[in-house]
């Protein structure tokens, strides 16, 4: 099956338009370097926990809306290989695609895909 790295920031709702275009090139280096599909989320109805939830886990401040994304593989082979060149890529550079967001907040991870339905 396939393989899936998911991610969710705090981004201030300021910087929408700016995480739109910083989100499009990474989705345009993501196609190139083997992904299947980027899916970008603007949070809509997030709401906070007691306990747990996305806007704790992010430390979203109230000028903040989380955002939910994933890409997905045909392969964790084809992942490592893309996400390595992607991080050559001056594309990526802080210096070319600077973050809109706050990246030490930034959660993600990569997972196996277990079920499509």
């Amino acid at each position: 099956m396939s393989y899936v790295d998911c991610f969710v920031a705090a981004v201030p709702n300021e910087n929408k338009e700016k995480y739109i275009e910083h989100a499009s090139i990474a989705a345009e280096l993501f196609k190139e370097s083997g992904a299947l599909e980027i899916v970008e989320n603007w949070g809509d109805d997030v709401p906070d926990g007691e306990i747990t939830s996305l806007p704790m886990a992010v430390k979203a401040s109230e000028n903040e809306t989380v955002v939910f994304s994933w890409v997905v593989w045909p392969s964790k082979e084809i992942r490592d290989a893309g996400w390595e060149a992607m991080m050559e890529d001056p594309r990526m550079s802080p210096e070319n695609n600077p973050m809109p967001f706050d990246g030490k907040r930034l959660i993600y991870g990569g997972f196996n895909m277990v079920l499509k339905a």
